[in-house]
């Protein structure tokens, strides 16, 4: 069993006075924990998040349909939440101004004292969040798990026991206001094309994702995907340990799938067919949550245990109900293209996938292949609909039909009237929500919402 590597110092605070750019969660978090801690902080936020007007009564000054530029003068430093990009006026103006610019994961990082796990990834990263908790609650071990699954970084400062592993979501959002950012392990899962309306191009997306590894120092643990292209080759960046996951019996990787086997240091660990997830990319996350459980000193029983028993997140491939034989599945977190190939690509056949949300720049070309191997039809909704229509016209042509839908009720419904027993209903939109639902979550709960009125 390996030792866990050793915690290590944190650098101190920015100075104030302080002014959190962007109130969703994360921002609220940042400026609360400022705040707790006697700090002189403002909040500013164009429009109107829920929750933050509460913020007044943590001794935040709050300003609101604002853009946040006059609150510059006499602020030190700036704290950007993940949903705000660098060209937003406050942004580009505190950077043109020469002020300090932490991010939200920084600023949480450097006030939470505790051993980090921090994963990314185009894709999973979700999911082997989750599944690396229920392994260290498995094996017994504190933990305490945040990010993107709901609960920001911040908000555990202060809060969380000395003893338990963090275990974190890093998005390319957070890492690219990194500074210091150095988590005792580090893990990359994949890359694919994705927020390509915030990141210039791939390449700048990747390098987002490569801060995660850029400060490590000896004594930390790099955990990538060997089987990735995005990463071969390069400079992973940092000083930590690499240790490598991937298919085959690569030498290198210390976690490795073959003959039907996930394998630790070339000794079975468990077979795949035991896996509590379902799907082939769902054999990667399993393999990334091993060699990062593993090499942070979890007794292999328990992370053997763990895979076995880890059933899944809500809206990622989630089975929601079985009506007359037909499978309805929720997987709106597939909130790109890469996610949603995967989400279709994990049944054999007979998928009625309902697709379309907000556009993010993405080619659908991509999913032209699974569309045609996996789907008896397609349903398109959202602002979406149109480009969907027109760049997935082959798969029509190759005698899979695309129905235009006026929403999410009646793309079910209308996919649900044509399914047959054996054959699936499945959310998997390979877009953002943002033009008819608040988050992901909201979509995921509106589909079950319609699927449990079906019955």
């Amino acid at each position: 069993m390996s030792t866990p590597p050793p915690r290590k110092p944190r650098p101190s605070l920015p100075q104030g006075p302080f002014l959190v750019v962007g109130l969703a969660r994360s921002g609220q978090a940042a400026a609360r924990l400022l705040a707790g801690r006697g700090e002189k902080v403002r909040g500013v936020d164009s429009g109107h998040p829920d929750g933050a007007a509460g913020l007044g009564a943590a001794g935040v000054e709050v300003l609101l349909d604002t853009d946040g530029v006059a609150l510059l003068e006499g602020t030190r430093t700036v704290v950007k939440s993940p949903g705000v990009p660098r060209e937003a006026p406050a942004i580009a103006a505190a950077l043109e101004r020469g002020l300090h610019v932490v991010g939200e994961l920084e600023l949480a990082w450097r006030a939470i004292p505790n051993r980090t796990v921090a994963v990314t990834g185009t894709n999973g990263k979700t999911t082997t969040v989750e599944l690396l908790g229920h392994i260290y609650r498995t094996a017994g071990e504190p933990v305490a798990v945040a990010g993107n699954v709901g609960t920001p970084l911040s908000s555990l400062a202060g809060e969380v026991d000395p003893a338990a592993t963090v275990i974190c979501e890093a998005s390319s959002f957070q890492l690219e206001d990194s500074v210091a950012f150095a988590p005792e392990c580090a893990v990359f899962l994949n890359l694919a094309p994705d927020h390509l309306d915030r990141h210039a191009d791939l390449d700048s997306y990747l390098g987002a994702k490569l801060r995660i590894f850029a400060n490590q120092g000896n004594d930390d643990l790099a955990v990538y995907n060997g089987d990735d292209p995005a990463l071969a080759g390069i400079d992973l960046g940092g000083c930590a340990r690499r240790v490598a996951f991937c298919r085959g019996a690569a030498p290198d990787c210390e976690v490795s799938a073959a003959a039907g086997t996930i394998f630790y240091g070339g000794e079975p660990l468990v077979a795949i067919s035991e896996l509590g997830l379902f799907g082939e990319h769902n054999v990667a996350n399993a393999m990334a949550a091993a060699a990062a459980a593993l090499s942070m000193g979890v007794d292999p029983d328990a992370v053997r245990q763990g895979l076995r028993s880890f059933a899944g997140v809500p809206h990622r491939l989630e089975r929601v109900a079985e009506i007359g034989g037909v499978r309805f599945v929720n997987d709106s977190k597939a909130t790109n293209v890469a996610s949603a190939i995967v989400g279709i690509g994990a049944f054999e056949g007979g998928v009625h996938a309902i697709l379309g949300g907000s556009e993010k720049g993405e080619p659908y070309e991509p999913l032209l292949g699974p569309i045609r191997d996996c789907c008896t039809a397609c349903y398109l909704t959202g602002a979406s609909a149109e480009r969907l229509a027109a760049e997935l016209a082959p798969a029509a042509e190759a005698g899979v039909p695309l129905h235009r839908c006026r929403d999410l009720e009646d793309a079910v419904r209308r996919a649900a009237g044509a399914a047959s027993p054996g054959e699936v209903v499945l959310l998997s939109p390979a877009c953002a929500s943002f033009d008819a639902f608040e988050d992901f979550e909201a979509r995921g709960e509106r589909f079950r919402g319609i699927v449990g009125g079906l019955g």
